[in-house]
């Protein structure tokens, strides 16, 4: 049997993801083992925290499929729901889930988030990017988040709060109006709580959260992310450090391409200057690793020391515009 988790550091975008795992794909599966709440009707249940466990995808297509049922797993609606058909075997267990634990902003991150744009943005600059009716989506990679502080988009407290405040509708949707939607949930206990059994929380499979055909239309799409490191050409490595795998690429190839192919759509990348307690700059001349997101598709990178708009650029300008936004103690270094 091969375990679909010893795949979350492949070197596979979310929407490739589909193709490896079925039964002609390199990655083709045996057996899994998914992890399911109760249900309250025919259904056996919900698979949460991710729709890349779903049907739709080929992970319940082996030979064998092993659920475990959960009480203590929310119910979530959409394509997180599975027929009890589609199970061999159900096991009832009784345990907390694992959860994320909330990250606390320090210093330097509220310095990226706060940082404004050329003209002087009258609100925080990543925001005021992203704008009040973009389609905007936020990636957390293995490294501490940064614009978390600022955008609300990883906090379960204020996700929520947004909700309830009507801030956060989802009314423009081309696909779902009115619904939050997503193809993966993870967080703490109140986020958890917050989506079991919501009508307003959507799970489907990635090809639509991550797709070009499904959200490549969307004007104005802003996908906001993290990296490990930045070289000057503008690539991202959000993958390794040194020679150890911290991530996968996630979505963060799938939302470059998107953004650089709708109209009016941005990539932006928020890091931190430095890592490793100062010591280490996160402005590189150059990429040891492969890159995650090539140069070119990259519009925008923000750091405590001020945003870099590096869209059009060419090799030298842009070389510039990210050697302005390093740490000052590395700036040297990078000539």
């Amino acid at each position: 049997m091969v375990d679909a988790g010893a795949f979350t550091s492949a070197a596979s975008a979310l929407t490739t993801w589909a193709g490896l795992l079925a039964p002609t794909g390199a990655l083709a599966l045996d057996a899994t083992i998914i992890h399911v709440s109760p249900s309250r009707s025919r259904r056996a249940g919900s698979v949460l925290v991710s729709t890349r466990s779903r049907r739709s995808m080929p992970w319940l297509r082996p030979a064998l499929v092993i659920a475990q049922v959960n009480p203590q797993m929310p119910y979530t609606f959409g394509a997180a729901e599975i027929e009890r058909d589609e199970v061999d075997l159900l096991v009832e267990v009784d345990h907390p889930l694992v959860e994320f634990p909330a990250i606390s902003p320090d210093e330097t991150t509220r310095q990226v988030g706060r940082q404004r744009g050329p003209a002087g943005s009258e609100r925080l600059h990543v925001a005021a990017r992203a704008g009040s009716t973009s389609r905007c989506r936020v990636r957390r990679t293995g490294e501490p988040s940064t614009t978390w502080a600022s955008t609300a988009a990883w906090s379960a407290t204020v996700l929520i709060g947004l909700h309830a405040s009507g801030a956060l509708t989802g009314s423009k949707h081309p696909d779902f109006p009115g619904k939050i939607v997503t193809a993966m949930v993870g967080g703490t206990r109140p986020l958890l709580d917050f989506v079991d059994r919501n009508p307003d929380i959507v799970m489907v499979p990635p090809t639509i959260t991550h797709g070009l055909a499904a959200i490549g239309r969307l004007d104005r799409f802003t996908a906001i992310n993290s990296a490990i490191e930045v070289a000057l050409d503008g690539s991202i490595n959000s993958e390794r450090v040194g020679d150890r795998v911290i991530s996968g690429p996630g979505g963060s190839p799938d939302y470059a391409a998107i953004a650089h192919a709708a109209e009016g759509g941005r990539f932006i990348v928020a890091l931190p200057s430095t890592a490793a307690r100062g010591t280490v700059s996160r402005i590189v001349p150059e990429l040891t690793v492969p890159a995650t997101v090539a140069g070119p598709l990259v519009d925008v990178v923000v750091t405590e020391h001020g945003v870099a708009d590096i869209t059009g650029l060419n090799g030298t300008a842009r070389a510039d515009a990210l050697r302005a936004i390093a740490d000052p103690s590395f700036t040297e270094s990078l000539l």
